[in-house]
């Protein structure tokens, strides 16, 4: 049959739409969103070519209206991972042989699906399971999960072209098999972008994938699940199903194939996986691949050179976009003295005026938190700072779970920069910040470095340029993504490879080759032409 080294469309990334009012982008979200929200959905797992349905059905409701039912998951047992294994490693022989630019084409499939037919159903099914407003859901189920599909086949590419260089005689070449066995992803909630990449990074390289996503992401990973098999992905490459976390930690980290797992999640989490899979690791064929990307108590530093106004939005979308319910969101500040009087005056004017209500009010910069559970945790840590002496809370601190899970964005001002919510990581619409003497500049580059076991992301903000060579230098270890003059958020595909160090995680950089490389198991292959003949090399001539 036809052969070539085939080249695949450059990958660009996806332009962001408006949402503006009038705009036809937004009156199809607006009707996917009536029509979504019209129906009660009866949501299977994904195993193989079957659709499963269990005993046990769990309810599904927007975060911002959570007597609203969109409908219901059936939770997964034991025996249905067990399933989801079986019908991986069924699966796995026919999709690793399959021709690479076959499966590319699957891939960037999913992608133009996502970016046309898609791409309403998508956000709508994120804005109403996730609560995200419009622009933050196209950013994410639209563009990034768009770019990630589209640079990641690109990566591919890269990787199967990195050859080794061959002497005379001899043809060297690398094989970049896939891993031996299945791939476990576990997603979160916050990203269905994530959702999205962490399967299909692995699987696009040959892998097979038993996918375990967020209970509180089950609605918009049903979607991807219909592009991916609208894209062409066979049956059994990638296995959707919804297990308690202890249910498939038992059955999957016990299996002699397990061969890796792609992970974002809390930091608890990971490192008691990281713990079983070290347990357990007699019991399997290979050292399995541990690739996550965890907590963050990400920063922003901000210089006494600083402009005061882009310092106040630094802060206000870093720390409030999609209720600072990202691993990368602003949940600690650092203002120097000379500055803090204007950036306090612009923060609270900001904070004033944004709007908090449901994602189908377009006008909403505040949705919901993403559960009750959630709810509790942030109004828990609001109400004692509400009772301590030592912090003040200057915007903020009012909360109402009647008929959404509303947190106020909420700013508390610490006397002390090692104050509970200054180190530990809240996942909300909560910012705690420290004011620091002007003259401190460096002593509080030492303390950015030292209060949390994180090393995610955070941000300098200044126009001299030694302290922001400074701080580049003394923060070297404190973010895997460090932003100059902006706000600590918004990687892109592409641009900028996202990932974190310290409890933050393995830095596998999501959106980069670097984190395709994990889920391949290179082999070496040497060929000599004109093999030798006799054993004897010419230095045994007698003289």
């Amino acid at each position: 049959m036809p052969k070539g080294i085939y080249k695949i469309p450059t990958p660009v990334n996806e332009p962001i739409k408006s949402y503006a009012s009038g705009s036809a982008e937004r009156k199809e979200l607006q009707a996917m969103l009536k029509e979504l929200r019209s129906k009660e959905l009866d949501i299977p797992m994904y195993i193989g070519a079957e659709e499963v349905r269990g005993a046990t059905k769990v309810r599904l409701a927007p975060p911002h209206d959570h007597k609203h039912t969109l409908g219901h998951f059936h939770k997964s047992e034991k025996q249905h991972v067990e399933m989801a294994i079986k019908a991986a490693l069924a699966a796995k022989e026919k999709w690793q042989n399959l021709s690479w630019e076959h499966r590319a084409s699957i891939f960037l499939k999913a992608a133009e699906l996502i970016a046309g037919p898609y791409r309403a159903k998508l956000n709508a099914a994120t804005m109403l399971g996730q609560s995200k407003n419009a622009f933050q859901a196209e950013i994410d189920s639209a563009c990034e999960i768009i770019d990630f599909l589209r640079f990641n086949v690109h990566y591919m590419t890269e990787i199967y072209a990195d050859q080794p260089i061959s002497g005379p005689g001899v043809w060297n070449r690398l094989e970049w098999r896939p891993l031996e066995g299945f791939i476990y992803a576990l997603t979160p909630f916050n990203f269905t972008a994530i959702a999205g990449n962490l399967p299909t990074s692995c699987a696009m390289m040959g892998n097979v994938v038993v996918w375990k996503p967020s209970n509180t992401q089950v609605y918009s990973a049903n979607v991807l699940m219909e592009i991916f098999k609208a894209a062409g992905v066979p049956d059994g490459v990638i296995n959707l199903i919804y297990p308690s976390g202890p249910d498939a930690a038992d059955v999957v980290f016990n299996h002699k194939d397990f061969a890796g797992i792609h992970f974002t999640g809390s930091t608890e989490v990971f490192q008691n996986i990281w713990q079983t899979i070290g347990n357990n690791i007699h019991k399997y064929r290979s050292y399995p691949r541990i690739v996550g990307e965890t907590g963050g108590k990400d920063f922003i530093m901000a210089h006494s050179s600083a402009d005061a106004k882009v310092l106040s939005v630094a802060i206000s979308r870093g720390a409030f976009e999609y209720q600072g319910q990202k691993c990368s969101a602003a949940s600690r500040a650092y203002v120097p003295s000379n500055l803090w009087n204007e950036v306090k005056a612009y923060l609270l004017s900001d904070l004033k005026s944004m709007k908090m209500g449901p994602t189908e009010d377009f006008t909403n910069f505040i949705n919901a938190v993403i559960d009750e559970k959630s709810f509790d945790k942030l109004a828990k840590y609001i109400d004692a700072a509400k009772k301590d002496s030592n912090v003040e809370i200057i915007a903020g601190g009012n909360y109402d779970k009647s008929k959404g899970y509303f947190i106020e964005p909420t700013i508390i001002v610490a006397k002390d920069p090692k104050y509970v919510t200054m180190c530990e990581e809240l996942f909300g619409p909560v910012l705690t910040l420290y004011v620091y003497d002007e003259k401190k500049f460096e002593e509080t580059l030492e303390l950015v470095d030292s209060t949390s076991i994180y090393a995610l992301t955070g941000a300098i903000l200044a126009q001299d340029r030694y302290a922001i060579e400074l701080a580049t230098k003394k923060l070297s270890n404190a973010a895997g993504n460090f932003y100059i003059n902006d706000k600590c958020t918004g990687a892109v595909v592409g641009q900028q490879p996202f990932g974190g160090a310290r409890g933050s995680g393995t830095n596998d950089k999501a959106g980069a080759k670097i984190n395709l490389l994990r889920w391949v198991s290179p082999r070496t292959i040497k060929e000599t032409f004109a093999p030798p003949t006799d054993y004897k090399y010419p230095f045994l001539q007698a003289d």
